[in-house]
């Protein structure tokens, strides 16, 4: 696979400008990434029961955390790409590429192993209520024999997003997004498969996402060469993919876990309050949507400039972002808080799953005004190459704030999921305390302060 077609270069010009077109196509990908948990929530809160949609909520959390694994680790192969375009080395992309299909199919064939037996131990985990127990361990299972499309549906938009390219990921998330509408439709509306349908659906949609990925990506002029002799263990490019990628991923984990575990707290109150706030969480992933494409572009972005060391344009491109997603996160903190009973109904038709849905946004309403920042943070250090502190974050955030409030909430009588909800604003607060204090040490140990000087990555 040859192409002479040169990568979009963040390294020059202006920065709103180009950060902003980047940023939309990733936004719209993860409007439509979001919409398949959405899509199936939907389909069977309208033509299922309170069980079915504990089951999906549940199980596609599970699910969630298996995937963002994935993807996180996934980063590190966009950041090196980043990396090498702006070092002007962006030919060695296809030895990055080979090296990543081995690792991750290696990964997903793990994963597969874990999630396909394993459905019902990680349902009985997450104390999934009895009445939607075997439906759980079905989604999980049925989703987890689909690992390898997944994680090749990840990768593959990892890569695009790596060499500048935004739009092509944008593409076949819609073509999955749109096979998926139609397989809930037709698996739960039509047959009544209920949760059995929707992961099926889920499957199907991802697994028609990769086909027309390479299909374009063998047709499009890329900048970089893959051959096969590439698709190798290549120990070098593995352990800089690992260095970037693992902490990501550690700190993903981990963060998803300390989210499984608070799913867990609630899932022992009853069918409802975990029904409640898995409605929640769907209605969450849209809102979260502005600032997690800012962190994404962020990362593309910055990889490019830290690797023609050029630190200043980087730290500007930060100050834009966090500007651009507090503002449209003032429109979601009034919708979450105010609106949460409306945002609920549009997944389920249960007036007492909508009522927990809604208490529990209201704290949501509050994070909308902290995650915009410290995920602009994250992205600006996942780009100049700090992963480990992105993943020190992450992770005393969750099990020193998050876990440790949700849990003390959950005893307090009477029971209110608004304030279980208020452990995640809790630790969004450390976060971005400690994400401002690591610019302070960056400043002055990474980033030498000019325009094209050398950085200490």
């Amino acid at each position: 696979m040859e192409g002479k077609a040169q990568a979009r270069n963040f390294t020059e010009g202006r920065i709103l400008g180009p950060l902003v077109r980047f940023a939309l196509p990733v936004l719209a990908a993860l409007f439509l990434q979001a919409m398949y948990g959405a899509v199936d929530l939907l389909v069977v809160g309208r033509f299922g029961s309170p069980a079915d949609v504990s089951a999906v909520s549940t199980g596609s959390q599970i699910m969630m955390t298996l995937t963002n694994l994935v993807s996180s680790f996934a980063m590190g192969a966009t950041i090196l790409l980043g990396q090498q375009i702006g070092e002007g080395n962006g030919k060695k992309g296809g030895e990055t590429i080979g090296t990543c299909i081995v690792l991750f199919g290696c990964i997903g064939l793990a994963l597969t192993a874990l999630a396909v037996p394993g459905a019902g131990a990680l349902a009985a985990v997450m104390h999934a209520p009895a009445e939607a127990f075997d439906l759980t361990t079905a989604y999980v299972r049925i989703c987890g024999a689909g690992t390898l499309v997944i994680i090749a549906y990840n990768l593959i938009g990892s890569v695009f997003r790596g060499i500048g390219d935004s739009a092509t990921p944008l593409v076949t998330v819609a073509i999955a997004c749109g096979c998926n509408i139609v397989g809930d439709l037709l698996l739960v509306a039509v047959l009544r498969m209920g949760t059995a349908g929707a992961a099926l659906a889920t499957v199907f949609a991802q697994g028609v996402s990769v086909a027309v990925s390479l299909l374009l990506m063998r047709r499009r002029q890329l900048p970089f060469q893959l051959k096969r002799a590439h698709i190798r263990f290549n120990g070098p490019v593995m352990g800089r993919i690992a260095r970037l990628g693992l902490p990501i991923a550690l700190q993903d984990l981990l963060v998803g876990v300390s989210f499984l575990i608070i799913q867990a707290i609630v899932n022992a109150l009853g069918l409802i309050p975990s029904a409640g706030v898995g409605v929640a969480e769907k209605v969450c992933a849209f809102i979260m949507l502005v600032p997690s494409s800012f962190m994404q572009s962020m990362s593309a972005f910055v990889a490019q400039n830290a690797g023609a060391g050029k630190y200043r344009r980087a730290v500007k491109a930060l100050r834009y972002g966090i500007g651009l997603s507090l503002c449209i996160g003032v429109v979601m903190c009034y919708l979450s808080f105010f609106r949460g009973d409306m945002l609920a109904g549009i997944f389920s038709k249960d007036a007492d799953v909508v009522l927990a849905a809604a208490d529990y946004l209201k704290a949501y309403g509050i994070d909308c005004m902290l995650t915009p920042i410290f995920f602009c943070f994250i992205g600006f250090y996942n780009g100049i190459g700090m992963t480990r502190f992105v993943m020190l974050q992450g992770i005393v955030s969750a099990f020193c704030v998050r876990v440790p409030v949700s849990w003390l909430m959950s005893r307090q009588q009477p029971v209110s999921l608004f304030r279980i909800g208020l452990a995640t604003p809790c630790s969004s607060t450390l976060q971005i305390v400690m994400c401002l204090a690591c610019m302070a040490w960056a400043k002055r140990n990474v980033m030498l302060g000019g325009d094209g000087a050398p950085g200490k990555l």
